[in-house]
């Protein structure tokens, strides 16, 4: 009976939002909750602007996107819940951009018709660091960068394990997991979030205490925006040695990468070397060898001749600096750049880009790497593959239960696929570098993880599912399973009862969003 009457509720709930949704109702709403400069309707003059200074990919900014009745650019905690409750009022949902690198632009555009706004929370990005504490508090709009910058300026000798873009939201990336170049000895983003506020469904603010252990489990690496918009994190910061080892290597394959780089594939798991984390970046015919080394250079010199001895690393090619100064390093590309660089914004509106993810459980081996670079890599066009070892902590330690990643255990690595294109969104550009990127995902299945293939939720990919709304109004949970078990695996069903729980209703909704279960 109380399950008929929880249906029947959501029923009258879901036919009162679209009978009665008035996007004219909406705007008066935040007119009177909020300063009017902080809202940008489309027939605003400053709305493209503000639109488009966090999109990553102009592939989601032509003139047929789907685009939001306006934009609420929230200043403080206050802003977002009277955005949250007009919406709810008047039926218009939001949608939460932090950074923006949302890879499927669903934090700021619909793929159909649907009246939405935008909730950016780029105002909100204080970073709350002091000296010797081992924690920091951190508003969602920051980037990676600000934190990078706060805790190494304000906090020496303790850091953040954040990925290696530092123009990436701090919210979307600790929402989706968040791995880096540091999970292999601190675990991944998610894994050291100790508390957290968050604005629900009906517009309240609650903590980690008070949202309770479910829903504060499932916005670490869950998917945030399904649950509501998480305003703030309290992250744990981890003690670095004031020396930190950076060390870029290139080899072609005439120079053997294809053997390198399966060399690497077998060190992954191993026990003994947390510290060291070497990524690798493969792309036409060679492999770019990224190494972070949690120590001098001396003991990354030795650590590699005894382990690693192929990739020929010598004193020559060490990179000596602070934690803050490496992360600086392998964001800019320059040792000498000033740090401060790491706060810039500025995207990049000029080239399109598509990408794609996998896990690798198994070795691919010498003879596979050499039948991608030979088949695949060398096609005029071809893209790249970003490779992101796991192991150490992120997968021996750290249960894949703990948070909503799932990917731990017995994984080597990480790919993201990556394609780009200049000219058009869509044509023959764009035909090609997609078509090369369709082709070669299909090649890689003989080689990854199955049933299911497992994805990345940071790398949002639609062509792996769609949510299917139903006749009540609410995604359904099997149309979620499609995506949903691909990104969290057998956490996916703990995630869609969470969400039955705080979201019914599934007012915070968008094309890969949690699907309540009921």
């Amino acid at each position: 009976m109380s399950r008929t009457l929880v249906i029947l509720s959501l029923l009258c709930c879901n036919v009162f939002m679209h009978s009665l949704a008035s996007s004219d109702g909406f705007l008066q709403c935040l007119s009177e909750t909020m300063p009017s400069d902080l809202v940008y309707p489309q027939s605003s003059s400053g709305f493209m602007a503000v639109l488009q200074s966090s999109v990553q990919n102009p592939k989601f900014l032509t003139n047929t996107t789907v685009r939001p009745l306006c934009i609420v650019t929230a200043s403080d905690v206050t802003h977002v819940q009277a955005a949250v409750r007009c919406g709810r009022r008047h039926g218009v949902r939001l949608r939460v951009r932090s950074g923006g690198h949302d890879y499927e632009g669903l934090s700021y555009r619909s793929v159909r018709p649907e009246v939405f706004a935008v909730l950016d929370l780029a105002g909100l990005r204080a970073v709350h660091v002091r000296r010797g504490e081992s924690t920091a508090w951190v508003d969602a709009g920051a980037t990676l960068g600000d934190v990078y910058y706060a805790i190494g300026t304000a906090n020496p000798g303790f850091a953040f394990p954040g990925g290696a873009c530092p123009t990436v939201g701090i919210s979307g990336y600790l929402s989706g997991g968040g791995i880096g170049l540091m999970m292999r000895r601190y675990g991944i983003g998610a894994d050291n979030v100790v508390d957290a506020r968050i604005v629900n469904a009906d517009g309240d603010v609650l903590d980690a205490a008070a949202m309770g252990a479910d829903l504060f489990w499932a916005i670490r690496g869950g998917g945030g925006e399904s649950f509501g918009v998480v305003v703030a994190w309290q992250l744990m910061l981890s003690m670095v040695p004031p020396t930190v080892t950076v060390v870029n290597m290139v080899k072609t394959v005439d120079e053997g990468a294809a053997g390198i780089v399966a060399k690497w594939e077998t060190l992954i798991l191993r026990p003994v070397l947390p510290d060291l984390t070497t990524r690798v970046v493969v792309q036409s015919g060679q492999a770019f060898f990224q190494t972070l080394f949690l120590g001098t250079c001396s003991r990354l010199v030795r650590t590699m001749s005894s382990y690693f001895p192929e990739l020929g690393v010598t004193a020559a090619d060490c990179n000596e600096m602070s934690w803050l100064r490496a992360m600086a390093f392998i964001a800019l590309g320059d040792a000498g750049a000033p740090v401060e660089g790491i706060l810039n914004r500025t995207n990049n509106l000029g080239t399109y880009v598509k990408n794609k993810s996998d896990y690798v459980r198994r070795a691919i081996g010498e003879a596979g790497w050499e039948s991608i670079f030979r088949q695949w890599l060398s096609r005029s066009g071809a893209g790249l593959m970003i490779l992101e070892p796991h192991g150490g902590v992120v997968g021996g330690v750290v249960p894949d239960g703990a948070t909503p990643y799932p990917h731990r255990q017995g994984v080597l690595y990480n790919i993201q696929y990556v394609v780009f294109w200049w000219g058009e969104a869509d044509g023959t550009a764009a035909a090609a570098a997609t078509g090369w990127l369709d082709g070669f995902y299909g090649f890689m299945e003989r080689f990854v993880s199955s049933n299911p293939r497992e994805a990345f939720a940071n790398y949002r990919d639609l062509d792996i599912g769609e949510n299917v709304v139903g006749g009540d109004g609410v995604t359904t949970y099997e149309s979620g399973r499609v995506w949903g078990e691909k990104y969290f695996m057998g956490n996916f069903r703990r995630l869609a009862a969470v969400k039955g729980k705080v979201d019914p209703g599934d007012y915070f909704r968008n094309e890969q969003s949690i699907p309540p279960l009921l």
